[in-house]
């Protein structure tokens, strides 16, 4: 979920606790979701979509892409 991480670093939201808040999360999740060691629920991106300002198509493509060169 690098989008998340890009997004929130270019300004669209300040901090992870920020984000944790908004989602009613922990921050640990937020890190975990950027750095990729966990994704989080199908029923919270919707509002992870809204919150950062882009397409719930735009945070799967973002996870999917990462899937591919893994697989490599």
């Amino acid at each position: 979920m690098n989008v998340m991480r890009e997004l929130r670093l270019k300004g669209a939201i300040l901090t992870q606790k920020e984000v944790a808040e908004k989602l009613g999360v922990g921050i640990s999740a937020v890190n975990k979701w950027e750095q990729g060691q966990s994704k989080p629920r199908a029923d919270r991106l919707p509002a992870i979509a809204k919150l950062y300002g882009c397409t719930v198509d735009e945070l799967l493509a973002d996870v999917n892409s990462s899937e591919e060169v893994e697989e490599k």
